[in-house]
């Protein structure tokens, strides 16, 4: 579960360009991504992530086709540098969405209506909480006055809220795997 304040980006077709320029992809650690991220809006005192009511938000509110663009996974270690936990969308590139399951980082995808709603209720009240609850597949708005059902995969959802990712998943299998691996003959090369 993910719950706190949230940060309204309120512009259609966010690129992973605009959310992590080239310029800071140099390094193959997945930490310290988070300076960077959007780096030329930040130029702007008055961009939102540069208000102070907005600090420390772990819940992205975002418009239609964010991540757009390149497929860089930089985007979204930026993402998480910057304490983002969950993104709430009308949508996300295909390519993106994966890249933030693989990574850890829920979507979440609303109608249009809802996410007017949460952008008008976050960017007047700032101090809003949002939560993000995986297991009931909801996202709540305060003291639960606004609440909405999301749809996810069952497998990503299983993956997910277990914190596994691929090798994560190969090891849940590590019994079995060391089974499997005690009958191969010796005469077959080894897998290790």
């Amino acid at each position: 579960m993910v719950k706190g304040k949230a940060v309204p980006m309120d512009r259609a077709n966010v690129d992973t360009d605009q959310i992590i320029p080239a310029k800071h992809l140099k390094r193959i650690e997945r930490t310290g991504y988070g300076e960077f991220a959007f780096e030329a809006w930040r130029s702007d005192p008055e961009f939102v992530l540069n208000r102070p009511e907005h600090a420390d938000a772990k819940v992205m509110i975002t418009r239609e086709n964010f991540g757009s663009g390149s497929s860089r996974e930089h985007a979204v270690w930026a993402l998480d540098g910057l304490g983002i936990e969950a993104l709430i969308g009308e949508g996300f590139a295909d390519i993106f969405k994966n890249n933030c399951f693989q990574g850890g980082m829920l979507t979440v995808e609303l109608p249009a209506d809802d996410i007017d709603h949460l952008m008008e209720v976050v960017g007047k009240q700032p101090e809003s909480e949002v939560e993000v609850d995986l297991e009931a597949q909801t996202v709540s708005l305060g003291d639960v006055s606004w609440q909405r059902h999301f749809d996810i995969d069952p497998f990503q959802k299983y993956r997910l809220l277990r914190g596994l990712d691929d090798i994560g998943m190969s090891l849940e299998y590590q019994a079995d795997i060391a089974r499997h691996e005690s009958t191969r003959p010796g005469w077959l090369p080894a897998t290790s």
